[in-house]
């Protein structure tokens, strides 16, 4: 029997892959054979990535990008489709937490980051989508959160959910928008994994403590945790699979 979660000759495409998240799902995709072009808008920092990818014997490809701005993310489309050929796999995954309490949040942050958030999202889909039909296949995977689905009271993440919850609906929309075309949509939706946006909050005590409340397994996400979600929705197990949301979260929102 074929190996269903084989990704060898598919090029993938991981966007803000510099660390955290982003590096974790860019590592899962070339455990299981894609070559894989990572995205930052720190392109200096994608080098270890690179050195980490290429040890497991796949090519990899490092590419700076603005994902805010759509004249940036169609070039890098076309410079990673020129150096590697058809993109079969997006992982969506660039994000910024700015956080204050609503009545203070200035504009500024709040269009940050609709902009990082959500709109890059949207643009790179757009602009990888219209390939992926030419060629009647295509594998799209949104970075959501466990805050796309419940609020928290002990941070103030209004701006951050309200990102995070319509990246939900634009998987559903494009789901059902892209299905005769043979791609599929999808979205995971990770608790707190250590990273540099999320450092802060998971090194302090209080915070730990919120966690062991409210989360079952009582811990925060480790490296490698959402490895099988990355590779299902990116690999042919998953053809008859869009329009979904994946908690990886320990059963926090289980309750």
């Amino acid at each position: 029997m074929a190996n269903i979660f084989d990704l060898s000759g598919k090029t993938a495409v991981v966007t803000g892959a510099s660390s955290g998240l982003g590096r974790q799902m860019a590592l899962a995709l070339a455990k299981f054979g894609a070559d894989v072009a990572i995205v930052a808008r720190r392109v200096e920092k994608l080098e270890s990535v690179k050195k980490e990818i290429e040890a497991l014997g796949v090519r990899c490809y490092t590419h700076k990008c603005d994902v805010t701005n759509t004249d940036d993310i169609r070039q890098t489309v076309e410079d990673i489709e020129k150096e590697f050929g058809p993109i079969s796999i997006l992982c969506n995954n660039a994000g910024i937490g700015l956080f204050d309490v609503a009545e203070k949040q200035s504009d500024e942050i709040w269009n940050a980051m609709i902009a990082t958030n959500l709109n890059a999202h949207y643009f790179f889909s757009r602009e990888v989508g219209k390939r992926m039909i030419e060629r009647g296949y295509g594998k799209i995977i949104m970075t959501g959160s466990i805050h796309s689905v419940v609020a928290m009271a002990e941070l103030p993440l209004s701006a951050y959910s309200t990102t995070k919850g319509g990246i939900l609906m634009m998987v559903k929309a494009l789901a059902v928008e892209w299905a005769k075309y043979g791609i599929t949509v999808n979205a995971i939706g990770p608790a707190y994994f250590g990273s540099e946006m999320t450092q802060s909050v998971i090194n302090d005590d209080n915070f730990l403590n919120v966690v062991k409340t409210r989360c079952p397994m009582g811990r925060v996400g480790r490296e490698g945790e959402l490895d099988g979600a990355i590779v299902y929705f990116a690999s042919d197990a998953s053809t008859y699979t869009t329009g979904q949301y994946l908690a990886i979260d320990g059963g926090w929102t289980a309750i």
